[in-house]
């Protein structure tokens, strides 16, 4: 069993020894999806400044006591374009108790372009590296709260891109190829924003079609004397 962790605040918690083998596991998987898309504009938001910034057209925010710090200076709501980003990572800003968790993710659905995809990673409550996180002010929540954020905030998850990932006690390579996934330390959950499309539907254009009219002209035999002289 691992000693308890020493307390730290929420952020410099990722930039201990404790913390920094799950910044690295989760480090390539967060380029890769980066580059898989440069020339769109993408948004990354994480809890730790150390992380060093994908290249392309990523914007890279990191939370502050008071806000988030980066190439720009700011707080909720966030002061950008809606529908703007083709990717949004959130990367353990909301296991920070601190952190309004819907509405940060209310935000990340609105500047997500539809058909974007939100990539949350997240510490993972069934974990037991949870006791290396013990007393540094962080959060963890179970897949099926997640998802019911996800869901609040007007996004699709994913479960089949979905998953776990890093270390189970010490470091990333601890665990046995037999050991659960969901013993991992990281939660990886996918949600995409899927906005209903208006429908276009022609109007019908109406016109007169005499041949398909019934005549107007009462017939023989409704008039009064039906042809026949009067008795």
């Amino acid at each position: 069993m691992p000693a308890f962790a020493h307390r730290h605040s929420p952020r410099t918690w990722f930039g201990s020894d404790a913390g920094r083998p799950l910044l690295a596991t989760a480090q390539p998987r967060i380029e890769a999806l980066l580059a898989s898309q440069p020339a769109l504009p993408q948004l990354w938001l994480g809890a730790y400044p150390g992380v060093a910034p994908a290249e392309g057209r990523v914007l890279r925010l990191y939370r502050e006591a008071d806000g988030y710090a980066g190439p720009l200076r700011c707080r909720l709501p966030l002061p950008l374009p809606t529908e703007a980003f083709a990717n949004v990572v959130v990367q353990h800003v909301l296991d920070m108790e601190t952190v309004e968790a819907d509405a940060l993710l209310d935000e990340a659905a609105r500047v997500l372009e539809n058909g974007g995809k939100l990539w949350l990673f997240a510490l993972n409550p069934y974990s037991p590296y949870r006791w290396r996180w013990r007393h540094a002010g962080l959060h963890a929540r179970a897949v099926f709260e997640w998802e019911s954020m996800l869901r609040r905030a007007g996004l699709l998850p994913l479960r089949d891109v979905s998953g776990h990932l890093g270390p189970v006690w010490k470091a990333a390579a601890d665990a046995s190829p037999h050991t659960p996934p969901q013993l991992r330390a990281l939660s990886l959950l996918v949600a995409e924003k899927r906005v209903p499309m208006p429908i276009y539907r022609p109007q019908p254009r109406w016109r007169w079609l005499p041949q398909l009219a019934p005549a107007l002209q009462p017939s023989a035999s409704s008039h009064p004397h039906d042809g026949k002289p009067a008795r």
